[in-house]
């Protein structure tokens, strides 16, 4: 295993809307972000992901990019990115930015450009179609509600767009838009970012021809993830990225790739073929989907996910690399969808699940407010809501009568993705210590008892305990490049695993439940009689280890001894 330096690092994503506002118009900013470092370095992190702060319409709150070289004047301006870039490496903390390009903003110069004409030399900038005997191109459904395509009456065809018909797709086929964006990566490299995550970026290489896509009963569009997920052209895009870009920085590349497998990011991160370092899967977040998506709440149970994890630890052990997160910008909290947000369980399963994660191979994402336990938002009235994706599920569903407005609303509850984006909670103050305005999107009523402030006052607090699980993650080779084995593969409360590393072991078992199931050590660990404590959730005791009585949402390392 090639030791890398952002294997071995610990990121934290900050969604700059809702991080800190400096300036009190409601709006997250740069120099929010700046004046909030030192907590970040207490904290013991090594990278921050950066959501988009590039200069936007903000249609999808900045995932539609105007100018990829501008910062949205919201945010701040260049001379404050630049203050705090420099600031966070003065910390020790590198900067890996947001990297859009499956689509752009409709307002970008290259798009407004490819509109005005046919003949326009920026026409194949995008992908336009005509109208099929009048009707549109193909049958695909867009992500955020309704048809990918967007008649253009000014030169009189379609465009599509797999998101909001504000964010048209960039057509990757053409060489002269891939060296565009080459040259505009190699800028921002060359100011000092550090790396990318790159959004969509599986989807930005189509099927020729883009055929219909199969239609759902009760659906009125087709799916056309076929034809854009992992297409054709897609390595030979990302090894020419590799080749005219990446190669000559050292930098953390990541992939936000729905709809990929084991196989394919073996592809996609495999050490000989220069791609990207990891990619994000979204299997995990995925459990409990029903018909509709997100917006048909199921249960899942502990072994699905085991065997989730368990799949993608032992694909990429041994070429390839996971990335580990349970909550995104685009995902419910963590303790709302994994945990237990109960008054009485948030802090000790917010741990748990800290545990859980932290503890596999791969590089830990830690998401805004996952340190304090922050939890989901119960918004009564959808005018609350910011988020397009939300907004238009609801028109779409309710308006057609396929679910009810109860239950769209308690699916919201448990699945928007403005559950991960209303402001951070610092403080007790009005509107969380977030901004001394009127914030664009409601602050969770909880912040008075859930905030910075309070755990920074209490060390057995969950973010001292984050700092802890980070502490053992730099101290212990064995926690970053250590082998994954998974044990009580179909027990319904306990996951526990092992990872060893030289002749080193380590036992990490999680319970999932408010029960206090029987953890026994099996067969093949009946060798070892004792352990050392490392860290767990609960104080530090002396346990017989071939059977342990577990605690609610319990959660434990030990070293184990032969």
């Amino acid at each position: 295993m090639e030791k890398k330096w952002w294997k071995e690092a610990v990121f934290y994503q900050i969604y700059p809307r809702s991080f800190q506002d400096s300036n009190g118009d409601g709006i997250g900013d740069l120099k929010g972000i700046t004046s909030r470092l030192d907590y970040l370095q207490q904290l013991g992190i090594d990278v921050i992901w950066l959501s988009p702060v590039y200069q936007s319409p903000n249609d999808d709150n900045g995932y539609d990019i105007s100018d990829y070289r501008d910062i949205m004047s919201e945010f701040g301006t260049m001379a404050d990115f630049d203050e705090m870039l420099d600031a966070a490496h003065e910390r020790n903390i590198k900067i890996m930015m947001d990297l859009v390009v499956n689509h752009s903003s409709d307002e970008h110069a290259w798009f407004m450009e490819s509109r005005s004409s046919k003949d326009s030399s920026y026409r194949d900038y995008y992908i336009w179609r005509p109208s099929q005997d009048g009707k549109e191109p193909n049958n695909w459904g867009s992500f955020f509600g309704g048809s990918v395509w967007e008649w253009d009456q000014e030169s009189g065809e379609y465009y599509l767009h797999l998101f909001s018909k504000k964010q048209p797709d960039l057509n990757w086929e053409n060489p002269t838009l891939r060296n565009e964006i080459y040259e505009m990566m190699s800028w921002w490299l060359d100011k000092g970012v550090d790396g990318f995550r790159m959004d969509v970026i599986n989807f930005i290489s189509k099927v020729p021809g883009l055929p219909d896509g199969e239609v759902v009963s009760g659906l009125t569009y087709g799916n056309g993830m076929p034809f854009f997920a992992n297409g054709p052209r897609i390595h030979e895009y990302l090894q020419e990225m590799n080749s005219n870009v990446l190669s000559r920085y050292d930098l953390v590349t990541v992939g936000e790739m729905p709809g990929v497998d084991v196989e394919e990011a073996k592809l996609y991160t495999g050490d000989s073929r220069n791609e990207l370092n990891m990619v994000f899967h979204f299997e995990h977040v995925n459990l409990g989907y029903g018909e509709y998506g997100r917006w048909s709440v199921g249960e899942w149970k502990l072994p699905e996910l085991k065997t989730i994890f368990s799949k993608w630890q032992y694909g990429l052990e041994e070429s390839g690399w996971n990335s580990l997160y349970w909550s995104n910008h685009d995902q419910p909290r963590a303790v709302s969808n994994f945990g237990n947000d109960s008054e009485e369980y948030r802090i000790i399963s917010a741990k748990m699940l800290a545990v859980c994660l932290h503890m596999l191979k791969g590089s830990p994402y830690i998401y805004q407010g996952e340190e304090l336990g922050m939890t989901n938002v119960r918004f009564e009235q959808i005018d609350a809501y910011r988020d397009i994706e939300t907004v238009n599920a609801y028109r779409d569903f309710c308006d057609n009568g396929l679910i009810a407005a109860d239950v769209m609303l308690s699916a919201i509850h448990r699945r928007s993705r403005d559950n991960a984006r209303t402001p951070m909670q610092w403080d007790g103050t009005p509107h969380g210590g977030f901004t001394t305005g009127i914030p664009w999107i409601e602050v969770n009523p909880n912040y008075t008892n859930i905030n910075a402030e309070n755990v920074l006052a209490d060390p057995d607090s969950i973010y001292y305990f984050y700092r802890k699980l980070i502490q053992v993650r730099k101290e212990n080779e064995i926690v970053v490049y250590g082998k994954y084995d998974l044990i009580l593969d179909e027990h319904e409360e306990i996951y526990a695993y092992t990872r060893s590393w030289n002749d080193e072991k380590w036992l990490v078992v999680c319970n999932f439940s408010e029960g206090t199931p029987l953890f026994q050590l099996p067969e093949s660990l009946v060798s070892y009689t004792s352990a050392t404590w490392v860290t767990g959730n609960y104080a530090e005791s002396a346990r017989n280890i071939a059977s342990l009585e577990l605690q609610p949402y319990e959660a434990l390392v030990l070293s184990l001894k032969r």
